[in-house]
This record gives structure tokens, C-alpha cells and sequence, in this order.
């Protein structure tokens, strides 16, 4: 196993085929894991890179996640860049991955060439998810293929991790309430908004969340656009595998 170091904390991170790199960027409670079955799909054109953020998966584990968390975890993603001398990557986040891909662009656009911020809230957290996150977190870890998931991509660890989380998602909430330090204005790489029609963490909040959310963004972003999917859950990028990564591939190759 390959890692580097961020703020004294070990983090794990893979590199798979060669060719323009194409970074994927894990979403809460998740790892680098959650792409295993997509991967496939893009490693024969792009050298494929996954990590883990610090606390979760391989990556060193810690008591507590930071709180401004999607940030923080952009630094990481940073920090990697620095140190493995990778400029002008491609970058796909999923969910909470898509903030710190977002992050990364603005923080840094040197580094990145493009962006595909697949399946998130927007620039503020969700209201309606934050304020009920610690009850339903508490019922997800009865639930069966919630546990699975979070055993996946966790291992033993799972329940800190998912705890972890949950306070930071609170706490951001509570102190911070958005996601990125510098107005979306001012990005720069060109950046692709993906997600699902049929989300099951937004459709309930309005079936056209992602569309009205989304054509908010793209009027504060230069070089933006966005891709739905009719169908799927979420995220996007997993339950439209194949379509997603044509859409992907296509959007990178303009």
C-alpha cells in the first residue's frame, strides 16, 4: 500500500493505468472503495487515482474529523498533488467529494483542469438533512445495507467513522453553514454538475432539486454546465456506471 502524509497522519492512495490523470474524491462515510466497481471504466484511458481521507478506509485513523470537514479534506487532496509533482489533473467528486473537488479548484486552480462535481447540495449544507443527520445516522447503522456500506468502505472502524462524521456535519452546520472559503465566481477550471433525477437524498426536498440548484450554480461559475440522469440513485456516478462514465469521458475530452 502506497501513502503520503498530511499534517502528520498517514493516507492511503492508489494509482491504477496510465495516461492524464483522473483523480476520484470519496464522499462521507465512504472510502476510495465505493468506485471499485466503476473504475474499470476509466483506468484503459486515464491513470486512475484514489485516496482516502484522512480518518476513513486505509488512511490513518483520528478522534476526530475536522469541523470546516470538506475543506480540510480539499488541503489533503492538495498536499497529495504537491507531493506526487501532479499538475492540471482531472478530478470526479461524488457527494461530499464533489465540495472538496470543488475546494480544490478554487484553492488551487493550477493544479486541477477540470472538475466533475457529481451529486451535492449546492453551496450550503441541506437544512432538512442536517437538522434530523444524528437521528437518522443512528437508525442507518441498524440498517442493513447501510451497515454493509459503511463496513465496505471502513472496515472495523465503521461506527467511529459514521460518528465522526455526523459530528462534523453538525457542527459545520451549526458554526460554518457553507462549504467553500472563496466565491464560486472566481473558478476557474471548467466543471460539470452530475446527478440523479431520482436521488433519494434530494427528491424528497423537491423533485427538480438538482436542476434548480444546479442552474443557480451555473450562474455563478464560468465554463459550467450540468448532465442529469433520469434515473438512478444516489450518487449518480455509481448508479449510472457506464452511462455516467461516457458522459464523464466525453465532457473531459472537449
Amino acid at each position: 500500500m502506497a501513502y503520503f502524509t498530511y499534517n502528520d497522519k498517514k493516507c492511503y492512495y492508489n494509482e491504477i493505468g496510465e495516461g492524464i490523470p483522473l483523480l476520484f474524491l470519496h464522499g462521507n462515510t465512504a472510502s476510495s472503495k465505493m468506485f471499485n466497481e466503476v473504475v474499470d471504466f476509466y483506468k484503459d484511458e486515464y491513470k486512475v487515482i484514489l485516496i482516502d481521507f484522512v480518518g476513513h478506509g486505509e488512511s490513518e485513523m483520528v478522534d476526530k474529523f475536522s469541523v470546516d470537514l470538506w475543506f480540510d479534506e480539499a488541503m489533503q487532496v492538495i498536499c497529495f498533488l504537491e507531493k506526487m509533482n501532479y499538475k492540471k489533473v482531472n478530478i470526479i467528486g461524488s457527494s461530499g467529494g464533489a465540495l472538496v473537488a470543488l475546494n480544490v479548484a478554487l484553492e488551487r486552480p493550477d493544479l486541477v483542469n477540470k472538475v466533475i462535481a457529481d451529486s451535492f447540495e449546492g453551496e450550503v449544507p441541506l437544512e432538512s438533512f442536517v437538522k434530523n443527520v444524528k437521528i437518522e445516522r443512528e437508525e442507518s447503522k441498524k440498517d442493513a445495507g447501510a451497515k454493509a456500506f459503511y463496513i465496505y468502505n471502513q472496515g472495523d472502524n465503521w461506527e467511529k467513522v459514521v460518528d465522526n462524521d455526523t459530528e462534523a456535519i453538525f457542527e459545520h452546520y451549526k458554526t460554518i453553514g457553507k462549504f467553500f472559503h472563496k466565491p464560486l465566481e472566481t473558478m476557474q477550471p471548467e466543471v460539470l454538475l452530475t446527478g440523479s433525477k431520482e436521488d433519494e437524498f434530494v427528491s424528497l426536498v423537491s423533485p427538480d432539486f438538482f436542476e434548480n440548484t444546479f442552474s443557480a450554480l451555473i450562474e455563478k461559475i464560468n465554463n459550467c454546465k450540468m448532465y442529469l440522469f433520469d434515473e438512478g440513485g444516489h450518487p449518480a456516478i455509481l448508479s449510472n456506471g457506464l452511462n455516467f462514465s461516457n458522459v464523464a469521458k466525453e465532457f473531459l475530452k472537449e
